[in-house]
Parts: C-alpha cells; structure tokens; sequence
C-alpha cells in the first residue's frame, strides 16, 4: 500500500486513511446493525428492529470511530457531534427503509438500499463533528 499512496502528500495519505479505516469500521457496524435487524425481524417489525440494530451497532461505532478511524480522543463533546451526526443518519435511515418496503423492496432486503444511501452521508456527518 505505501508504494500505491508514497506520491500523496501527507494531507491526503491522511484522508485516505480515514476514508478506508471509515469502511472498515463502517463496514463491521453495518454487518451488526443487519444481523441484529434480521435476527429481530422474525419477531418484530422492520422499524423497531431497525432501531435496536442501529443502536448496538451505535455504541461500537462510537468507540471504533474515535479510537481507530478518526484518532481522537472519546469526551463528551465529540460524543454529542458523534450523536448528532448519528442522530440524522436513523432519521435518514428510518425514512429510507420505510421508502424501500413501500416500494415493494422485501423487508429482509430494504436495509441493502437504504446502507448505499445512508453511509456515505453518514461518513461526511461523523466526520464533520469528530474532526471539526
């Protein structure tokens, strides 16, 4: 990889760094958020599953994100940006699944969807309030 990024300056070998630490964590998160989603899809609906999915996988990401992705340290003002951002991504997410099943997507699959929209904004939000 260094022979790949050895041309970038330091500025933007540090960028890519996040942007690949972010999917790595980014990409754990989401296989926990979606098995916890299909776990208790049997039992419940799409959107209280959702919710408890997003929230077990809320409190890795926190941890992953400061510690491994971004390098900064866990304290109480980036835990409320780290909220905020989150905060906005389950609104986003929320509404996107809803759109995907109302579309006839099958609830086992909405969440597919509904990751391609809401990563992305969801790495520009954390980052925003982690690095800002």
């Amino acid at each position: 990889m260094k022979d790949i990024t050895s041309h970038l300056d330091k500025d933007k070998h540090e960028k890519l760094g996040e942007v690949l630490r972010f999917g790595l964590v980014g990409g754990v998160a989401t296989l926990i958020q979606y098995g916890v989603y299909l776990l208790l899809l049997q039992w419940t609906s799409a959107g209280v599953a959702n919710t408890v999915g997003y929230a077990v996988s809320f409190c890795f990401n926190f941890y992953a994100s400061t510690h491994f992705t971004f390098h900064v340290k866990a304290n109480v003002k980036h835990g409320a940006g780290f909220a905020l951002s989150h905060v906005v991504n389950y609104l986003l997410q929320m509404a996107m699944l809803a759109l995907f099943i109302w579309l006839g997507v099958p609830k086992r699959w909405a969440p597919i969807p509904m990751f391609c929209v809401c990563v992305p904004v969801n790495f520009l939000l954390v980052r925003f309030f982690l690095k800002r």
